[in-house]
């Protein structure tokens, strides 16, 4: 059989195994060793398991994954969440929309800590949402909000996925988080016009909240200190090259759990489940990338990344189409599996076009985090919505409703990227 053949059997194979529900990194592991043995031989096959088991589970440079990981569990057990809405809703609660861009301000700060998007989600699912049903808020926003501010995870540094996608796509992680960072706060600040444009439109949507006076408000910025502190030790000892991103991560963990001791926030056994919470997380992750690992190596023998470089590139499409299309392809294999999965699998493949069209492989990885974000707000499988679904018992097509201009702001973002790559690219560079 030709190479074109067999890399065709493999894609149904492994489409097949992904519909079975068997485990992905399995599906992945599977095909790769398989097709791995069959163009060399078996025992080369096997020889390839064990090299690339040492690679993921014993290389040093994993180790930043479970690491920021830590950090992210401990941050969200602390209840750090519930002091940051409630400093931002001292100064943003009066206007309208307030207790909503407060919200989001008060997400985005939790990101600087906690990269999970999921956990960002349940976590104001269960501050903000009773709060804006307590100033008669429209379900229709509120729900809709609090499965758009998880998406500001996927940019903003410590961005877990960027973290992925860096180690994966062989870029320097501190250029990822420089390069998403303009883009992550931009989102934010769109998503603040759009709850305040929304309730300007319709007061009844999202009337204010009562007025705090100035004691009340710098009182409230005491538990600001400690996120903005880990923040700038993480960013800038990676940016004055004090430490690399594992040993970042490191320092970002520690910091953390000595605030949550010295401070309270955490028994022993919070300590022991965040713990656990960490290594279950990144065991699941670093397995995925083991079984795409794996996988790669079977995709490089036959070839793939280069032969679909080539006939992207020859198809007669500007670049932006097809930067475009290749977004579509990552939307729609996310609405097969896992779309953190298919990341993995998919970005050896089109990293290589993307290069060869000319664009910026830092660029090209925030774009796929911003798409990303965009495939979990939307259906069938927008993890954002069903969260908040499972946690407000609120009717999937009202939240939908309610997602909408969020997903339009995200949209928007990522058409200024392409118009302004530079968004991008300068704080990586110049920053970096």
């Amino acid at each position: 059989m030709t190479e074109a053949q067999i890399g065709l059997i493999a894609v149904i194979v492994l489409m097949g195994l992904f519909l079975s529900n068997m485990e992905l990194y399995l599906c992945m592991l599977l095909v790769g060793l398989f097709g791995y043995a069959y163009l060399t031989s078996f025992e080369a096959a096997l020889s390839l398991l064990a090299t690339d088991f040492s690679l993921v589970f014993v290389s040093y440079s994993f180790s930043v994954i479970p690491l920021f990981i830590l950090m992210g569990q401990l941050a969200f057990n602390s209840g750090i969440a519930t002091q940051l809405y409630n400093a931002t809703s001292r100064f943003a609660g009066h206007v309208p929309g307030g207790i909503g861009i407060a919200t989001i301000i008060g997400a985005t700060l939790f990101k600087t800590v906690c990269g999970s998007g999921a956990a960002t989600i349940a976590t104001f699912a269960s501050v903000s949402i009773p709060e804006m049903d307590r100033v008669h808020y429209s379900r229709k926003l509120s729900t809709g909000l609090i499965s758009s501010v998880g998406t500001l995870g996927n940019l903003i540094p410590p961005s877990l996925i960027l973290v992925i996608f860096g180690i994966i796509g062989e870029q320097s992680i501190g250029k990822l988080f420089m390069g998403g960072l303009i883009p992550g706060l931009m989102t934010s600040l769109f998503m603040m016009v759009v709850v305040f444009g929304w309730c300007r439109l319709d007061p009844f949507v999202g009337p204010p909240g009562a007025r705090s006076n100035w004691s009340e408000r710098i009182s409230s910025l005491v538990p600001i200190v400690w996120p903005a502190l880990i923040f700038v030790i993480i960013m800038g000892g990676m940016l004055t090259g004090v430490f690399s991103p594992t040993q970042a991560g490191a320092v970002g963990a520690a910091t953390v759990l000595i605030w949550v001791v010295v401070t309270g926030k955490i028994k022993f056994q919070g300590i022991i489940h965040s713990t656990r919470e960490a290594l279950s997380i990144a065991a699941m992750l670093l397995v995925l990338v083991y079984g795409s690992t794996v996988l790669g190596h079977f995709i490089t023998l036959l070839n793939i990344p280069k032969v679909v470089a080539d006939v992207v590139t020859s198809l007669p499409l500007p670049p932006v189409v097809i930067m475009i299309l290749i977004g579509f392809v990552f939307l729609l294999g996310g609405s097969i599996i896992d779309d953190m999965a298919f990341a993995i699998l998919a970005i050896p493949v089109f990293m290589p076009t993307a290069v060869k069209l000319g664009y910026d492989p830092i660029w090209f990885l925030i774009y796929l985090a911003l798409t990303i974000g965009i495939g979990v707000l939307i259906p069938p499988v927008a993890v954002g919505v069903f969260i908040v679904k499972n946690m407000t018992k609120e009717p999937l097509g009202l939240i939908y409703k309610g997602v909408l201009p969020f997903l339009i702001a995200l949209i928007l973002c990522t058409a200024l990227i392409f118009l302004f790559p530079q968004l991008v690219t300068w704080l990586a560079y110049s920053a970096a």
